[in-house]
């Protein structure tokens, strides 16, 4: 049955004149893989808790050499790649999520940018920027990336794969009975990046330009720097994948982990744990790092894995219906990868190389006065005391960039704050400052307005007399 299905769906791709025979073969691969039901399943009793050899400890990383031509050397082997297939639907934007507008008018990709500007003119280095697009992203980044054309920095673009959709119940792509237009099409998740960059072209230039890793992250991850002190420690280290991961917090529980498994260190998803050990995985106490998604890769292993076909990653089923038609796509994490790489490890780093943007209450912790923007970077105020950031919570009025950004005069001082909770037609003036727990939940059908200049600590806000 199995054969029989995938030869239907051989046959219909072949016919795809959209996209590429790479592509076609990768996707072909990826499919016949499901089919077969090989993934292999994880043996809860083989898990370990990795050991510090395993996951390193950021503190006991050497400091880097101080020597400016000392330090020139490890960037020049450096190469950064931010993932910009984003989509910024969720918070009301149409392009790429990288464009919006973070912090003094400057979006996600101006900071990447600025960051490496400030990198190279210090050390007199040569570090590139890639961005990996999806097909959804590609024309809207191209358009931006024009006008970096005067930068100091190489900047490249491509794609990664494009893939059919398939129908569910009939298992054909779904471009081949009519639906050619972008919601036929899929991009394959991050995994895909490996044979991206090297069906790109782009890997074999940066290996003839003398670069050993590439620095991969999410370009909406303001804390994914480049880190001298991780770079130095894998070049002399020769590990060929080392992965950032940071200790949960409850708001990370379903985050993947780093575990020793069988002699080597791999993700475990939270898709692959069995029903009954749920609760364990999300344990804070036995379970104790998430992955961020800071990814630091050889860029010789990718080829050599890459030409041998070898990265066999956990395949991500992700169904979806669209237009009324229940569609599968599958899908792989870069994450994922990192047990065929050798001498992988993980590298257990403080909590502010974390810091991503996936909602607009993300928009206004970095937006507010908890952080400061030098040189492209987003420093944290050190005013505050404590470690963790606010919690905050804001209801659907905000959900939208442009709602949330028309709804304050200007973003309120949170140095002091432990907790918001905004519900309702909620509107913000200017030079509010927020303190300890606070929650502002306007009546339905009346429009509360802050006024310029409150200062509200550890209160309840239902209307004008609160106030």
């Amino acid at each position: 049955m199995a054969d029989e299905k995938l030869a239907k769906l051989r046959e219909a791709v072949a016919g795809l004149t959209q996209i590429s025979d790479n592509e076609k073969s990768g996707f072909l691969s990826l499919v016949s893989r499901y089919l077969s039901g090989d993934e292999e399943l994880i043996e809860w009793a083989k898990i370990h808790t990795p050991t510090d050899e395993v996951v390193v400890p950021y503190d006991t990383l050497e400091s880097p050499p101080e020597d400016i031509e000392a330090t020139k050397k490890l960037l020049d082997k450096l190469a950064v790649l931010k993932l910009n297939g984003g989509l910024g639907t969720t918070m009301g934007c149409t392009g790429p999520k990288s464009v919006i507008e973070v912090r003094n008018g400057f979006t996600f990709l101006d900071l990447i940018v600025i960051q490496i500007e400030s990198l190279n003119k210090k050390y007199g280095s040569n570090v590139p920027l890639l961005l990996m697009n999806s097909f959804n992203t590609h024309e809207d980044t191209l358009k931006i990336v024009e006008k970096y054309t005067n930068s100091s920095i190489e900047i490249h673009t491509f794609n990664q794969s494009q893939y059919p959709r398939v129908i569910a119940d009939e298992f054909l792509p779904w471009p081949s009975k009519g639906k050619t237009d972008k919601d036929g099409w899929y991009p394959p998740g991050h995994g895909d990046i490996f044979p991206s960059l090297m069906n790109s072209g782009k890997l074999d230039l940066l290996l003839s330009q003398g670069k050993e890793y590439v620095f991969i992250a999410n370009s909406d991850n303001l804390g994914a720097i480049v880190d001298m002190k991780i770079l130095n420690h894998l070049i002399h280290k020769q590990n060929e994948y080392c992965m950032e991961v940071t200790p949960k917090t409850l708001a990370d529980v379903k985050g993947g982990t780093l575990i020793s498994y069988e002699g080597r260190v791999q993700l475990l998803e939270i898709a692959q744990v069995p029903d009954a050990h749920v609760n364990e995985f999300k344990s804070i106490d036995k379970f104790k790092i998430f992955n961020t998604n800071n990814l630091w890769v050889n860029l010789k292993a990718i080829k050599r894995l890459v030409e041998a076909d070898a990265l066999k990653m956990e395949i991500i089923p992700n169904p979806k219906e669209v237009d009324g038609v229940k569609v599968l796509q599958l899908e792989t994490a870069a994450g994922a990868a990192i047990r065929f790489f050798d001498h992988a490890i993980g590298i257990n780093v403080p909590r502010s190389r974390f810091l991503p943007v996936k909602a607009t209450s993300d928009l206004q912790l970095v937006q507010s006065d908890l952080y400061t923007l030098v040189d492209g970077f987003v420093t944290r105020n050190s005013v505050r005391t404590n470690p963790s950031n606010p919690s905050i919570e804001l209801g659907p009025e905000f959900k939208k960039v442009g709602s949330f950004l028309g709804r304050f005069k200007s973003i309120p001082s949170i140095v002091e704050l432990d907790s918001l909770k905004v519900s309702g037609d909620v509107w913000f003036g200017s030079n509010i400052v927020l303190k300890g727990k606070v929650t502002i939940a306007a009546k339905s059908g009346v429009k509360l307005e802050i006024p310029d200049g409150a200062v509200i600590e550890n209160k309840d806000i239902n209307g004008p007399e609160d106030l």
